[in-house]
């Protein structure tokens, strides 16, 4: 067998040697070392030997795979500089013209509008604050007093987790008790506000940006899409501080003449609660089709934060109060950019987002 590998050797690097087209060297290739190839066919019969000779058998082997490696790898290389050389002869190259642009992106709408958010609330005070989304159940809707019957733990809204495929929960995950310890994926930031909470003391300032989830799409709605929420909790905190934050922020986003107003509503982590509306973007207030002619658009909801919801966190409501509003930043975009159709911030058409 010894001689048959050296004859083999010496039989492949003279034929690869004289090959010239990459074609050929990968037919060279799949010859000498494919499954079929001779190598192989050799190798089969290393069974055959007694057992003091297969070390040796084994040693030529490698020796002459690594020589035909060594062999096609030379080949191919040359073939290649030569199919270059033969490409450049029939068309030259004129290095004097202007090479071809490339056309530049730029930031996605989206996170234009999210960048500025954080920009806005970094200069009133405020921190940024992440957490995942795939959350359990018990700080999704448990601790902000959400109670089991409540619309929006209807399967029809929310994305559920089939927990026989779900992982073991990490240590320090909340106990398993029923559907508190049920994993979903977020509908919203504010589970971000209770871990702050339940990891921190007052004074807590933070922000929360990010991506949910909920089961709808149209032209207003997507299954996936982003929020930011703003949580403040300290002593003396009252609706006249967060009447002031939004102020502040909506004419940070969307410029120094729009007007804010509160109507009353109902939130069950807020108490009280409030829809917030601003004067239209696009009428400045002055009233068009879009708002329909009231001069008003309701963009997010607010209130100061329910004492059952501090009590949770272990926050005492007699010593601190703290007040939190969310928005969803897809809907901002549109506002800024006048779309009427959420869902083409998501398609990724790149004729649509150069005009943004």
């Amino acid at each position: 067998m010894l001689e048959e590998l050296e004859t083999l050797l010496a039989q492949a690097t003279t034929e690869i040697a004289q090959l010239t087209l990459e074609a050929d060297v990968e037919a060279a290739r799949v010859k000498y070392l494919g499954k079929k190839g001779s190598l192989s066919a050799l190798l089969r019969g290393m069974g055959k030997l007694a057992a003091e000779d297969r070390p040796k058998a084994g040693e030529a082997m490698n020796r002459v795979k690594v020589g035909i490696e060594a062999a096609l790898d030379s080949a191919k290389a040359a073939a290649g500089q030569k199919a270059l050389a033969a490409e450049l002869k029939r068309e030259p190259v004129d290095v004097t013209l202007p090479g071809l642009p490339r056309a530049r992106g730029h930031r996605h709408p989206v996170s234009q509008a999210m960048d500025d958010i954080i920009e806005i609330f970094a200069r009133l005070g405020f921190a940024t604050a992440d957490g995942p989304e795939l959350e359990w159940d018990l700080y999704n809707f448990e601790m902000l007093a959400i109670p089991p019957d409540h619309p929006a733990r209807d399967m029809q809204d929310t994305f559920y987790i089939d927990m026989s495929t779900a992982p073991a929960p990490p240590p320090g995950s909340p106990p398993t008790r029923g559907a508190q310890s049920a994993l979903l994926l977020r509908t919203h930031t504010s589970p971000v506000q209770i871990r702050t909470m339940l990891a921190q003391k007052p004074p807590v300032r933070i922000i929360a940006p990010g991506k949910v989830y909920r089961c709808d799409s149209d032209v207003t709605h997507t299954p996936m899409f982003h929020q930011v929420e703003c949580l403040h909790v300290e002593a003396g905190l009252s609706m006249a501080h967060l009447r002031g934050t939004l102020d502040s922020f909506v004419k940070g986003f969307f410029g120094p003449g729009t007007k804010t107003r509160l109507r009353p509503s109902y939130f069950p982590f807020t108490e009280p609660s409030a829809e917030v509306d601003i004067s239209h973007p696009a009428c400045a207030g002055k009233g068009c089709r879009l708002c329909k002619n009231t001069g008003w658009l309701e963009v997010l909801g607010a209130g100061m934060v329910n004492p059952d919801v501090l009590r949770m966190a272990g926050y005492d409501p007699e010593v601190v109060s703290g007040y939190a509003f969310g928005v969803g930043i897809d809907r901002l975009a549109l506002l800024r950019h006048g779309i009427d159709d959420l869902r083409a911030l998501f398609e990724n058409d790149v004729r649509f987002l150069q005009q943004l």
